[in-house]
């Protein structure tokens, strides 16, 4: 999809038109078509190659899917039940190799979550990252241990009509801007905005 985004250098154009909609179809995606999204998380870099990202999911035909669906609040239930796919995404909190903590576990997940939205972008899935839902819940209802963060919760599926979306929505769904590189770069050492 095109966009009005302009970059001020020029970059990868999968990556500046990567947005997060919340117009879905209810389609299912094939397994193919997920296994491939959680394929290309896998190959993310983490801190001592330790990969501590976990991808929960439920497809919307599944015996897990109102599971999924009842830990999101009541404006993000509004457009994720639409979905091809629900997914939280945890992170484990200690390295495999020492059982020290890991200070990047976070930021690793992140980096997992970012390849998934990219190749998503790819494929034409809508990948849309919320934190929109319960977290206690969510470690409760999906069985969590202690020792793993609740990171994020994604929305998979392929685009719908944002006629379909409640009216709240309609107006916001459009791919949004982003802050400056003066705002967000700084050369020595931090600025205060």
């Amino acid at each position: 999809m095109k966009t009005s985004r302009i970059p001020t250098h020029k970059i990868n154009e999968l990556i500046l038109n990567r947005w997060s909609p919340r117009a879905l179809s209810e389609e299912k995606l094939s397994n193919e078509e997920l296994m491939s999204l959680f394929e290309a998380a896998r190959w993310a870099p983490s801190s001592y190659n330790n990969q501590p990202w976990r991808f929960i999911y439920a497809t919307r035909d599944s015996q897990f899917w109102n599971t999924f669906v009842s830990l999101m609040g009541e404006f993000n239930q509004s457009w994720a039940k639409n979905a091809a796919a629900l997914v939280v995404l945890v992170s484990k909190k200690t390295f495999d190799h020492n059982g020290e903590p890991s200070v990047t576990h976070s930021f690793d997940a992140g980096a997992a979550w970012e390849n998934l939205a990219i190749e998503a972008a790819s494929r034409n899935i809508v990948a849309h990252g919320m934190q929109g839902f319960d977290y206690e819940k969510a470690r409760t209802e999906l069985g969590i241990p202690e020792g793993y963060n609740v990171e994020i919760m994604i929305a998979l599926g392929k685009l719908g009509n944002k006629e379909d979306l409640p009216e709240m929505l309609k107006e916001r769904e459009a791919p949004s801007d982003r802050k400056t590189l003066d705002q967000i770069v700084m050369e020595g050492s931090f600025k205060s905005e």
